[in-house]
């Protein structure tokens, strides 16, 4: 009988606190090799948190958390990040090329180490992600998605063990929202790398996703797209009523907080359900 592989991603009834307010609590679950992780909810939650703890620029307040078998630590190779789409300034001089190589040494005092070796890991993910073409090409003149599949050769650069995503798409459009998602989804397939996806919008990665982590004011759920994305669920989470529909294969989640005829400000400053659609 072969013996389980071990868990790449754990936490065990792992808590954050930010001065009084916590969080989110006994926070449990593991991710396997290849497994790919949406984490939803509103804003202020502590998506963003969660993926600052498994880089180890957040530690927990209580509980366990390990990536690849060791506690989280600054500096980890064997974490990637892919970090929010933002649109750099189009008179940045700095080469396509040069910006994904920081991925490799540009935590390194002094003049980056150029070995042909990592010439040729360089050129090999830039061809993995589509971006041979404009390798040369200033940044600033780039499109945002061209741009965000430097920041994901970035972060392949190191060859890592577990890609974390903070809202990778956001304010891509729909043709590069699938392109970045489908790159993120051959690395995963290919290296067996998991991937822990923080998202607004579940739809365009709904295909790849195997698991849902929800988060609301301190509560939390986890499970399957099906399991998580029901009118039950979402209603015991946010504590207000809360309808999902699924038409062909995308979800909708409606609640109060979205009604027009609601009145002003009965929840609109409240946390609101993120439309999953766009």
């Amino acid at each position: 009988m072969s013996t389980p592989a071990p868990a790449m991603v754990q936490l065990r009834d792992a808590a954050v606190q930010m001065g009084t307010r916590t969080l989110w609590s006994e926070l449990t679950f593991s991710l396997g090799s290849g497994e790919f992780l949406a984490v939803l909810g509103p804003n202020g939650v502590g998506k963003t948190t969660l993926l600052k703890v498994l880089l180890g620029l957040v530690p927990v307040s209580a509980g366990t958390v390990l990536v690849n078998g060791a506690a989280p630590h600054r500096g980890n190779d064997e974490v990637g990040y892919i970090p929010q789409q933002r649109a750099f300034d189009q008179n940045l001089p700095i080469r396509a090329r040069d910006l994904v190589r920081f991925g490799l040494d540009g935590h390194r005092w002094g003049m980056p180490l150029r070995s042909r070796a990592q010439k040729q890991r360089l050129d090999a993910v830039m061809d993995a992600v589509g971006a041979s073409a404009y390798a040369d090409a200033p940044v600033g003149l780039l499109s945002g998605g061209e741009q965000q599949r430097l920041r994901i050769a970035q972060a392949l650069l190191g060859d890592p063990r577990v890609l974390l995503c903070d809202e990778p798409l956001l304010a891509l459009d729909l043709a590069s929202q699938r392109a970045v998602t489908e790159l993120i989804d051959q690395r995963r397939r290919s290296a067996g790398t998991p991937v822990v996806f923080v998202t607004h919008e579940v739809n365009p990665v709904l295909p790849y996703v195997d698991r849902i982590l929800y988060l609301v004011r301190g509560r939390w759920a986890i499970g399957t797209p099906g399991e998580i994305l029901t009118s039950e669920r979402l209603t015991a989470l946010y504590g207000i009523p809360v309808d999902v529909l699924k038409v062909r294969d995308r979800f909708i989640v409606l609640s109060a907080e979205h009604d027009p005829s609601t009145e002003p400000g009965s929840h609109a400053h409240h946390h609101p359900v993120p439309r999953l659609p766009r």
